[in-house]
């Protein structure tokens, strides 16, 4: 069980994509360079549902987007494919940069809201508590709904029965237990 998300040593035993990624992102010291942000790594592969085309989510809290794009553009503008570009998201400012690099396109997501509270960190702490309640072949069924096209938040959604919009049915069941 992976006590603590934050720190990605985690990685270093687990899977082989889960191997990769840690050797990755050590390669290109993105967490030393965003560490100002209290970046975390979120998403699928750290919980091992990604398919072979997720993503490294990389999440920071920053309330000033326009030095933070600035810093994206400095720091990764010479990555392959790199676009940096703002967006609104439940009434939310974002910045997102994407890039390549090695085998993984990385996507560092912005907000004026500090990590461990944004949704994607707080939907993977509950997914993964989830895939630990209910076990690998629950863990197969996300993986082959996923793999089949459905996004991962209404996989769990209709694995769970949940109805309504699947990012906000999941947030409520943190309610229901305690979180990380």
């Amino acid at each position: 069980m992976i006590e603590d998300f934050k720190n990605i040593e985690y990685l270093k035993s687990g899977n082989e994509r889960q191997k990769l990624a840690y050797a990755e992102i050590k390669k290109i010291q993105i967490l030393e360079k965003l560490k100002e942000y209290n970046p975390i790594l979120t998403g699928t592969i750290p919980i091992g549902i990604d398919l072979p085309e997720s993503d490294l989510d990389i999440i920071c809290y920053c309330t000033d987007h326009s030095s933070f794009s600035s810093f994206l553009q400095q720091e990764f503008s010479h990555k392959q494919g790199f676009k940096v570009y703002a967006t609104t998201q439940n009434e939310t400012v974002c910045t997102i940069a994407e890039f390549k690099s090695g085998s993984f396109l990385f996507e560092v997501f912005g907000q004026s809201i500090p990590t461990e509270k944004q949704n994607a960190y707080r939907h993977m702490i509950i997914e993964n508590r989830i895939l630990l309640e209910r076990g690998a072949g629950f863990k197969e069924e996300i993986i082959t709904l996923k793999s089949s096209g459905i996004k991962t938040e209404p996989a769990f959604a209709k694995l769970l029965g949940l109805t309504g919009n699947p990012y906000v049915e999941l947030l409520k069941l943190d309610n229901k237990h305690s979180s990380q």
